[in-house]
């Protein structure tokens, strides 16, 4: 039996980064190594690159401090939170099993500790998936993204001020709406002095709301596939996961979110004064972020990009599923910080990755970063425009080697594959405008035709084996993958499929590609592992959400094509005393619609008097509806038995559902 998520919890909030409580399994005997088709690949991506410039190697040691002698940051229980001893594999020669240039960034992403980028600004890096950066205001510390868990940022801030004078924290600016870069904010700052005006928080328009919301619509899967594309069921190895390209992997502790006091807004940029320092932001939404802003601090020359230019080829959609984002702007953004400031900076430093540094190094680097968006999205646009399809252009695009051979511009993260079908989808959706694929058949019935077309499953495994002796891995997953939908208790065909997936993660420089086909290859030979469900949803996080994402988020849950559910007609009256608000819930045809802010005057069914608090406690599973109900805590007028029925409809999201088979 699947493990079920409790009653109305909200699901895996913000699980874009699922933490390492999924514990990795024990290494597989069962793994391969490197054909000798992934050897000679690597070994023609070593030609191709640069792998004799040291420069990044440079940069990422460049003004090293201190970092913490044990390697490892616990919490206040004594848990391990994060380790970076757990890369220490990556070292020297990459291994025929892992893309050369992924284990070079791997390598050079798990250099950690406390750096100083310029006179007035400090950096933790390798102390979870992001950076925080501090800068000396006159009275305290200004934090730039508080990393993702308190743990982590308490540690940061600890080190700091022991190697460089303990300092107040004077205010905090997040750079955008990814839980990686606030979810730390409890471990540096109390929230009263928040409240009181004595910490300001700068954030983008839109951070709080997108910061919640992004993911409890689509929450469950996002945190399904987010434990493919970070690789967290994986063994650290060197036939496992290294890592995500854009940093190693997350912390575990519990993330927490404060609203922002101070919102930036203006797209051509404003000037604010911030501990006494000046900072120039610009808006940019959109971008790697819904809600996400650059900046600049000319006392000290320094920039702030953000996660819009880093040492990657970034996401313009991210495998665990989100809103696609657009290349065009992302570009114009670059552009537009060039124009403000590319003349005087002398130093850069990002969210993720290591600084860079010199006028002339910096221009060169965000030009090329601005190109590159912008030649993926225009070229896109142009092939599509000439009637290719996203698979066709995917195939057919290569950057010009002025852009391919920069490492900062390689696809660790990113790919240049699947951004291309992103703004595909972004212009186009989903349909390629072949009329074969406007109605297929499910995976499961497709796959039984297609194996019966080619002759039964003894046939397609024959003819798949031979494909996969010559080194045709590509084709051979496509075969296969059917032939496993056909009949997922096939043995022969998941193990076949299984190395399959094993020697296109070995190739992949995109660590989550590495990572999805790796932990494929995994569940293929070991089925689905049902562990505990990771929960990023924290206090913080339930109590942030709006109330109309609240009810918006139960009627998505309601199970409408059940027939007794579609039958159901009820009008339900909420009132929540301490918020002062009012809720209608209008159940019909199989739909549930809130009306946020009012109550229907007629054919009420039911009326509840439950305050927000209590609605909180049933989300976060410290309380039953049933026991409050029971108790008086909550009052129900009319039909009692027809909000129970309502409730019954709605679902409760299995974690570990398949992937690789049906």
């Amino acid at each position: 039996m699947k493990k079920k998520i409790p009653e109305l919890l909200l699901m895996i909030l913000l699980a874009v980064f699922i933490c390492d409580g999924v514990k990795a399994q024990n290494a597989n005997s069962n793994k391969k190594e490197a054909s000798t088709f992934t050897k000679k690949k690597q070994e023609d991506l070593l030609s191709y690159l640069p792998f004799n410039d040291n420069t990044d190697y440079e940069n990422a040691r460049k003004g090293f401090i201190a970092t913490l002698p044990a390697g490892e940051i616990k919490d206040e229980k004594g848990n391990v939170v994060y380790s970076m001893k757990q890369y220490d594999f990556i070292k020297g020669k990459a291994p025929a099993t892992t893309n050369p240039s992924l284990w070079r960034q791997s390598e050079i992403n798990s250099i950690h500790g406390l750096f100083k980028v310029t006179d007035g600004i400090y950096q933790i890096r390798g102390f979870d998936l992001a950076n925080m950066t501090l800068i000396e205001g006159k009275t305290g510390w200004i934090i730039i993204d508080p990393l993702l868990s308190p743990p982590t940022a308490k540690a940061g801030l600890e080190l700091a001020n022991q190697k460089l004078g303990k300092r107040k924290v004077s205010a905090i600016i997040h750079t955008h709406s990814h839980i990686d870069h606030f979810g730390g904010i409890r471990g540096v700052v109390d929230e009263a002095d928040v409240k009181s005006g004595k910490v300001p928080i700068y954030v983008p328009e839109g951070y709080f709301d997108e910061a919640i919301s992004e993911n409890v619509m689509g929450g469950n899967t996002m945190g399904r596939r987010a434990s493919y594309m970070y690789g967290n069921l994986l063994p650290k190895d060197a036939k496992g996961t290294l890592g995500t390209g854009l940093g190693q992997t997350t912390s575990t502790g519990l993330a927490g979110i404060l609203e922002g006091t101070e919102i930036i807004k203006k797209l051509d940029g404003e000037k604010k004064i911030i501990d006494g320092i000046t900072v120039e932001f610009i808006y940019t939404p959109e971008s790697e972020a819904p809600a996400e802003m650059m900046f600049y601090f000319p006392e000290f020359k320094s920039f702030c990009q953000a996660e819009d230019i880093s040492h990657t080829l970034h996401n313009l959609y991210t495998l665990r599923g989100a809103k696609v984002r657009n290349g065009q702007k992302w570009s114009e953004y670059i552009d537009l910080s060039l124009q403000k400031w590319g003349k005087d900076v002398q130093s850069t430093f990002g969210s993720h990755h290591w600084p860079t540094w010199g006028n002339e190094t910096i221009n060169t680097y965000w030009k090329s970063q601005r190109d590159l968006y912008r030649f993926i999205h225009d070229q896109t646009l142009r092939l599509a425009n000439e009637g290719y399809t996203p698979v066709e252009i995917a195939n057919m695009i290569k950057l010009p080697e002025s852009l391919d051979k920069q490492f900062y511009n390689r696809g660790y993260y990113g790919s240049v594959s699947h951004n291309i079908k992103a703004q595909y989808d972004l212009y186009f959706g989903w349909f390629d405008g072949n009329p074969a694929n406007l109605d297929k058949l499910p995976p499961e019935e497709e796959g039984k035709k297609y194996v019966e077309f080619m002759g039964g499953a003894s046939n397609v495994l024959t003819k798949a084996k031979q494909s996969f002796d010559k080194g045709e891995y590509r084709w051979t997953a496509t075969v296969l993958n059917n032939l496993v939908f056909a009949d997922p208790k096939n043995q022969s065909a998941r193990n076949l499929l299984a190395d399959t997936y094993e020697q296109l993660g070995y190739q992949a420089e995109s660590g989550p590609w590495r990572n999805f086909y790796l932990s494929g290859a995994k569940e293929l030979r070991e089925g689905v592992k049902v562990m505990p469900s990771p929960n990023t949803a924290g206090p913080d996080m339930v109590r942030g959400m709006s109330t109309s994402l609240f009810f918006n988020f139960l009627a998505m849950k309601f199970k409408g094509t059940d027939p007794d559910a579609a039958a159901m007609k009820y009008n339900f009256n909420i009132t929540m005393p301490d918020v002062n608000e009012k809720v209608a819930l209008l159940v019909e045809n199989g739909a549930v619609n809130p009306r946020i802010g009012s109550n229907v005057s007629e054919d009420i069914t039911a009326s509840l008097t439950i305050n927000r608090k209590d609605l909180d406690r049933i989300s976060l599973g410290e309380s039953s509806f049933k026991d409050l109900v029971d108790n008086g805590t909550i009052k129900i007028d009319g039909d009692k038995n027809a909000f129970i029925k309502f409730l019954g409809k709605i679902d409760n999201f299995n974690f570990w559902f398949h992937i690789v088979e049906p």
